[in-house]
């Protein structure tokens, strides 16, 4: 299975930042954004019947940085139970939510009703570069969507890997989600990047793409909960322990035994339910 940010992948950006000087800022910030995101698109990982039983949603905005008009593509995956509580689902780097389904599935059977967007770049949303700012702009148009459709049913954020991170500031513009869940995710992008073979390499103040969810998530009020794989060696669970650290709300860690970056959500099901139940009330 491929991995959003490998080892070799950090080389390369590891090389190409020391150069930064020599480019121009504009090119160096769009090289970056590459690296981050690595945006997938539908036909890179189309898979028949991979989506059975989910329907297709497109959320149509303006982009309040320029006004650009904006068409997400986002599936939504309804619970049996119509008092089931609906989450927000936030993918990471190079998965789109095609690929994503396995774990939107898992999300669905712990009892919620699952919205999973494409950002900007990703699947078949519209086309264009992400960056830190418009995936946020993006995750905030879907939550809009998500409160005007189901006003009344208890709303959580989920986000996973670097959809962590923008779970993690989504969550500090809202005001109306009932939790935070993130897994195997960050502190930062510089911080993820030093516990990497070239991590000695003076680059991260040249880091445009911070992510710095480390700063944002100790702002927070609602109850987060915090998932880990111990198995993990892409984001490596220090680093979560280390968000988790951070919170000053209700809060709960979850480190799953044999849980790797990609099957800490199936792996760790059982302890996703006592977690969810104990800090949510979910499923009790």
């Amino acid at each position: 299975m491929p991995k959003p940010l490998t080892r070799a992948l950090w080389l390369a950006v590891a090389v190409l930042l020391t150069g930064a000087l020599t480019i121009g800022c504009a090119s160096f910030d769009e090289k970056q954004r590459q690296w981050i995101f690595q945006p997938q698109s539908a036909a890179a990982s189309s898979q028949p019947g991979r989506t059975q039983g989910m329907d297709d949603v497109w959320i149509e905005y303006s982009a309040p940085s320029d006004s650009t008009k904006v068409k997400l593509h986002a599936l939504w995956f309804a619970n049996a139970d119509p008092r089931a509580p609906a989450l927000l689902y936030l993918h990471g780097a190079r998965r789109n939510v095609e690929s994503s389904a396995f774990r939107i599935r898992q999300m669905q059977s712990l009892g919620f009703s699952v919205l999973a967007i494409d950002y900007r770049g990703f699947g078949r949303s519209s086309e264009g570069l992400p960056s830190e700012a418009s995936v946020a702009e993006d995750a905030r148009a879907a939550w809009s969507w998500l409160g005007q459709r189901h006003a009344d049913t208890p709303r959580y954020i989920f986000g996973h890997s670097l959809g962590g991170a923008i779970a993690v500031q989504l969550a500090t513009e809202v005001n109306d989600a009932k939790g935070l869940i993130v897994e195997g995710t960050f502190t930062s992008i510089p911080d993820v990047f030093e516990t990497m073979k070239w991590g000695w390499l003076p680059v991260t103040p040249l880091i445009t793409q911070r992510f710095d969810s480390a700063t944002k998530i100790a702002r927070l009020t609602l109850p987060v909960l915090v998932v880990h794989g111990d198995a993990d060696t892409l984001i490596r669970p220090e680093l979560g322990r280390a968000l988790f650290d951070r919170v000053v709300a209700p809060k709960r860690f979850e480190l799953v035994q044999g849980g790797t970056h990609y099957s800490t959500n199936g792996v760790g099901q059982a302890q996703y339910r006592e977690a969810l139940r104990d800090l949510f009330g979910l499923g009790a």
